[in-house]
């Protein structure tokens, strides 16, 4: 013992400094498991599809970074990110800047000094330039491309067409808000009219018609519902109105759902990020009737990452299915199961392909009653982030629209919409389109090799596919053609992971006899004002009570109509 004192004597005052030393270290970890979906930093953690690169953040002026869509309640706060500033904004974002988009608070103060040391050890990348000539990744001239799209244009994504992963660079291309100008419209087949039906909303995404017309809209980020009067054959809502807020001190609201699914309707079902809730309905209510009832406590163990929740009814109403995105781009940091016997017990309890840690629970479709009353089960996995669910009228299909991973290149992995089976496995993060295996991890599980569906309509890689309506037709004013009758309507909020940017459109998916033919059609163009600046971003579909199409653009605070002829 003698022989160690002397060392412990000189080790003790090391200590504070070793620790200190390990911040960064932890701080690193932080970030990876919670920012990197939404943020990246730097071209070691190249994440981020909806939040600026964090990269050199410590000690640089607010919203500079100069091809990132800052919301303009940041602009407006001209904060400069010292650390404690940094401290105090992660700590409560939107009581420092009130508007943000940015929500999510860290309440652990040795998270955030953990978070804001690694920051500070990180260095703001310049992007790099495209390569010259033919292998030039923004000089490729390819379906999907914004500059090529417009109404009728039609597009086919073929698997056995795709280049192998990395056979581009994998860009990091934001997009920063241009006005739109005065009058400027977005573009629809000739035949239809569009107006901008309602404006000023706080960042409008999934959008629900109530049975009697209305139309109910998931401010997300503000953590509320709107509802807004309509009226048949109308091309603007009534008297401009901004409609009245139905209940608010939700989390992050998404999915919204009628029921009973026929006749009247009697209860308003709500998806907030990690449950579900209900409120009692009556038909022209537009506000909440008292307090909502739980239906779901919690939907998966955490609730990082994705935060979009979908809800859909069966045809039956016997059936409540909720989309469940991932927390992770591609399950970074998932252990692998210690045994095949592990890995074959969890595949048994929560259906073939289920990931777990903290990824359980995510990735898939659940499905559960509409009181609640049986535990969510795993309807289907292996489905990156189903941000839109659908009902196929014809068939009584359930649908998704999907976003799928990042970082494999320009054009790998496409989004899709497809019809979910159930008990289907389609890929996510070990595969993708049947048995192409992530190169990221490669080998982990090769006993899911021929149990990956393939979807049924491939999108252009990084599109960012969110809301999916079917269309039945109708006869009222402003209805759409009858040709588009059966058709899927899909809305693509548009890349950020894609040198060429893509998606910012609404596309229609053709059906003949309830079958999709494997291509889809652009539909509404015109958000792309050049390869930097857009105008607005499509996020919701829906079918108004007169047959026209409703589409939410969350960065112009606007909904669309599109109608036919009067």
């Amino acid at each position: 013992m003698s022989l160690w004192r002397p060392l412990v004597s000189l080790l003790l005052p090391l200590l504070p400094a070793l620790a200190a030393a390990d911040v960064p270290a932890q701080g690193r970890a932080l970030f990876a498991e919670n920012c990197l979906l939404c943020h990246a930093a730097g071209g070691d953690l190249p994440g981020g599809a909806t939040g600026p690169d964090l990269a050199g953040i410590v000690d640089r002026a607010g919203a500079a970074q100069a091809d990132f869509a800052y919301s303009q309640a940041l602009r407006d706060a001209r904060l400069h990110w010292d650390r404690d500033t940094l401290d105090r904004f992660l700590a409560a974002p939107t009581r420092v800047v009130p508007g943000t988009t940015m929500t999510t608070a860290i309440a652990d103060a040795a998270q955030r000094r953990a978070l804001i040391a690694f920051l500070a050890t990180t260095r703001a990348v310049a992007p790099a330039a495209a390569a010259e000539g033919d292998g030039g990744a923004a000089a490729r001239r390819r379906s999907g491309d914004w500059d090529r799209d417009a109404p009728e244009v039609a597009h086919r994504i073929v698997a056995a067409e795709l280049p192998p992963p990395y056979s581009t660079p994998s860009a990091r291309k934001g997009s920063a808000t241009a006005a739109r100008r005065d009058g400027a419209l977005p573009k629809v087949p000739s035949g239809l009219v569009v107006s901008a039906w309602a404006e000023g909303l706080a960042a409008p995404r999934r959008i629900r018609v109530a049975p009697n017309g209305d139309v109910f809209v998931a401010e997300s980020a503000s953590n509320r519902i709107r509802v807004l009067p309509y009226v048949d054959g109308a091309a603007t809502a009534p008297d401009g109105a901004d409609g009245t807020i139905y209940a608010a001190g939700l989390d992050a609201p998404f999915g919204m759902a009628f029921y009973p699914v026929s006749g009247e309707a009697q209860w308003l079902y709500v998806a907030n990020r990690n449950s579900v809730v209900r409120y009692a309905y009556r038909s022209g209510d537009r506000q909440a009737r008292g307090q909502p009832q739980t239906i779901v406590a919690r939907l998966s163990p955490q609730a990082a990452g994705h935060a979009t929740r979908d809800l859909q009814f069966s045809a039956d109403g016997r059936a409540l299915y909720i989309a469940v995105g991932s927390a992770s781009n591609v399950a970074e940091g998932l252990l692998p199961k210690q045994s095949a016997a592990q890995l074959a017990d969890w595949d048994a309890r929560h259906g073939v392909g289920a990931a777990w840690g903290g990824e359980e629970a995510r990735a898939t479709v659940l499905v559960t009653d509409p009181l609640g009353r049986t535990p969510p089960r795993h309807f289907a996995n292996g489905i990156r982030n189903c941000v839109g669910l659908g009902l196929q009228p014809a068939s009584g299909a359930l649908w998704c629209a999907v976003n799928e991973r990042d970082g494999l290149g320009d054009d790998l992995v496409p989004d899709y919409v497809t019809r979910v089976r159930e008990g289907a496995f389609y890929g996510w993060p070990w595969y993708y389109l049947g048995d192409h295996e992530d190169p990221r991890l490669a080998g982990a599980r090769p006993e899911l090799r021929g149990h990956v569906t393939v979807p049924d309509v491939l999108l252009q890689a990084h599109s960012a596919a969110l809301g999916i309506v079917f269309y039945e037709g109708a006869t009222a004013p402003g209805a759409l053609p009858l040709r588009y009758r059966g058709d899927a309507f899909v809305a693509l909020h548009g890349s950020w992971n894609r040198s060429k940017r893509t998606g910012y459109k609404v596309v229609r998916v053709p059906m003949q006899d309830g079958v999709p033919d494997g291509g889809y059609v652009d539909f509404m163009t015109g958000f792309v004002a050049d390869d930097d600046h857009v105008r607005g971003r499509p996020a919701g579909v829906a079918i108004a009570r007169d047959g026209a199409l409703l589409v939410s653009d969350d960065l112009g605070g606007r909904i669309w109509r599109v109608a036919g002829q009067p």
